[in-house]
């Protein structure tokens, strides 16, 4: 895929999307710290569940952490592995409150320092809460990216560098955020729904689909 193809995609994407952001739900970096620790393996709307109990008790490091194991566990024991997140998040709060002022840190080095956090949760809070130019490459951006021929690499890292250097710059701060929810709900998984694609032909995709298929994928 060339330069021009390239930018003609970012451009259709920015049209029909202006202002593209998380479909999690937040009030703060915290806020969204949290939430991002919580949606691995789960879906953004199982976690805004969980949080819209959870948030209005506490939303600090300092009030999570008040809450302890236990108490945490009872407000998100319907999200995957919440048993595991619940200890991350405890300690995580503990060490935001010992080494950041009760704060989150754009910065990477520290953000993976903290219990539960990788390099794509980092990259989600850098780039939503930070507007840093990151790519946190989960598994739609991954297939996105290439399926279509944008980026394509074998591993998630290998992802994330390509687009990192093949994304045209105006677009690297939004371009994670449009890859994603094109991932979702559009170039989904099993068939993708070439037929109300804005990118249908723009995209390198061999095996493209007839018709728009129903229903929906996360």
């Amino acid at each position: 895929m060339n330069k021009a193809r390239r930018q003609e995609i970012f451009e259709r994407l920015r049209n029909a999307n202006p202002q593209p952001t998380t479909e999690l739900h937040y009030s703060s970096a915290f806020e969204l710290l949290i939430a991002v620790i919580l949606s691995a393996q789960a879906t953004d709307k199982g976690v805004n569940k969980a949080t819209a109990r959870l948030f209005p008790v506490a939303h600090t490091a300092q009030s999570i952490h008040a809450l302890g194991v236990d108490g945490l566990k009872s407000y998100i024991r319907t999200i995957g592995l919440y048993n595991s997140k619940a200890e991350n998040i405890i300690k995580t709060c503990a060490i935001l409150q010992r080494d950041h002022g009760g704060e989150v840190p754009a910065d990477r080095a520290a953000l993976e320092a903290l219990p539960g956090v990788g390099r794509k949760t980092a990259n989600v809070v850098l780039n939503t809460a930070f507007g840093q130019p990151t790519m946190a490459v989960d598994t739609h951006i991954f297939r996105v990216a290439n399926r279509t021929g944008i980026a394509p690499g074998k591993t998630v890292l290998a992802v994330e560098k390509r687009l990192m250097r093949v994304v045209p710059k105006e677009f690297l701060i939004d371009a994670h955020h449009w890859l994603i929810l094109h991932g979702r709900y559009t170039c989904i998984a099993r068939k993708p729904r070439c037929g109300s694609c804005l990118i249908e032909d723009l995209c390198e995709y061999r095996d493209k689909t007839a018709h728009e298929t129903t229903g929906e994928e996360r």
